[in-house]
Parts: structure tokens; C-alpha cells; sequence
């Protein structure tokens, strides 16, 4: 058996790293005894395989992870959220659980872009200027590092839609529909192709998104939204 489990890291988490956040799984599940399902050779690991790592720092309400359970594991899929949240840290909650087909493909392969809440100060800056400007842009080139080596790319394929949603006199919410594939953009890349000296006091990603058929969908829809615990 195949489980989808979709997860939130909000609050001080966020600065924990990707890695640090499969480790906290991992004792979830023990604590849970979870009858995982293990890879075999000399070193086996219990198959368990997480979706896009999200950037150190970044808070997001649509995480993901697949999991394989042995045969015959005779669990209750709904009872699974709360279990799950109970045995993990404050700020990481599991929002939805279900079945999928042992042949899906995985989340890295599956995932082709991600909706995302940013927050910008206000400052002499006009922010709804610069995303006119970028949209209307046929290229916009930023210098990004891969394997020691520096170049300039062109970033403007990889974003798909860039609005203004918010306006409150101390910050300006921006809302991004960003590319991951063939090479994704980060977030800090998009505000930087606005402004380099664009920053933002808050990141969220708020959706995954697989498309199929023309047709954008989430991996797994969260029944209901969750609040922050106690940080």
C-alpha cells in the first residue's frame, strides 16, 4: 500500500533544513509504529520518498511525502492527520492522507510549478510598477550559481502568473505561479529579477500543482486548513 500524505511547515520550522525535517518524519512514524516498508540490500531505509525540498527559511501549507506500507498493513487512513501531528513538532501538521496507485509517479517527476505568498515592505518602490514591468518583459536575465559555476539565465519562462493581492500600507502581497521544470525559480530569484534590491519578510508556498490533460490539480487536496500551533 501507497500513502500520499500532504503537511504544513509554518512558524519557527521553517528554519529547520530539508533534511532535518525527513529526520522529524521519521521519528513520527516510529512513534506512531507505522509499519513501513523497507528497501532491502545492506542498507536498508524504509521507502519513503519527499516531494520538492522547500527552501530553508520558507514556510509553506502544501508539502508532500509518498510512503509504502508492508502488505496487509490493516490501518485506518483517517485517523492518520491527527496521529501524525501529534507525534511531530509544533509547526509541522499533517492536513490530508490517502491511498494512491502503487504506479504512481513520483512528486519530483509529477510537480511542474507552485503557487507562492510573498510578503515585500513597501518602500519608494512601486511594487505593482515592477511586476508590470516584468510581465510586459520578453526576457528577464539574473546571475544564478549551479556547481560552482556562475551564469545569467533567463527567468521570465519560469514565471507563469505574478499578481499583486494585497496591499496594507506596511506590506505588499505578491502572489507567484513559478516554473519547476526544466530548472525551477526560487522565489528570492523572482524578486530579485524584479529589483535586486527587492526583499521579503515572509515566503509561503501555498500549492503544488501537476498538470494533466490541460488541467491543473494538486497532488492531494487538504479537507481543511489548519492553524499554526503554539510556536
Amino acid at each position: 500500500m501507497r500513502l500520499r500524505v500532504r503537511f504544513q511547515k509554518v512558524g519557527k520550522v521553517r528554519f529547520t533544513s530539508h533534511r532535518d525535517v525527513a529526520r522529524m518524519w521519521e521519528r513520527a512514524f516510529r512513534r506512531v509504529r507505522l509499519p513501513l516498508a523497507w528497501t532491502g540490500g545492506f542498507s536498508p531505509r524504509p521507502k519513503i520518498s519527499f516531494g520538492l525540498a522547500l527552501p530553508t527559511g520558507h514556510e509553506s501549507l502544501a508539502e508532500y511525502l509518498d510512503l509504502d506500507l508492508v502488505e496487509n498493513a490493516g490501518i485506518d487512513v483517517g485517523g492518520l492527520p491527527d496521529a501524525f501531528s501529534d507525534a511531530l513538532p509544533a509547526g509541522v501538521d499533517a492536513t490530508a492522507v490517502a491511498v494512491i496507485d502503487d504506479r504512481a509517479p513520483s512528486l519530483q517527476e509529477e510537480v511542474g510549478s507552485c503557487t507562492w505568498r510573498l510578503s515585500v515592505p513597501a518602500s519608494v518602490v512601486s511594487v505593482p510598477h515592477l511586476v508590470a514591468r516584468a510581465l510586459d518583459a520578453p526576457s528577464l536575465l539574473i546571475e544564478r550559481e549551479r556547481k560552482g559555476e556562475w551564469s545569467k539565465d533567463d527567468v521570465r519562462p519560469g514565471i507563469l502568473g505574478l499578481e499583486v493581492v494585497g496591499d496594507d500600507g506596511g506590506d505588499v502581497e505578491l502572489e507567484a505561479l513559478l516554473a519547476t521544470r526544466p530548472r525551477g525559480l526560487r522565489p528570492l530569484e523572482l524578486l530579485r529579477a524584479l529589483d535586486p534590491g527587492l526583499e521579503s519578510s515572509r515566503v509561503c508556498r501555498i500549492n503544488q500543482w501537476i498538470e494533466r490533460d490541460g488541467l491543473r490539480e494538486e497532488p492531494l487536496v487538504a479537507p481543511h486548513a489548519i492553524g499554526a500551533r503554539a510556536q
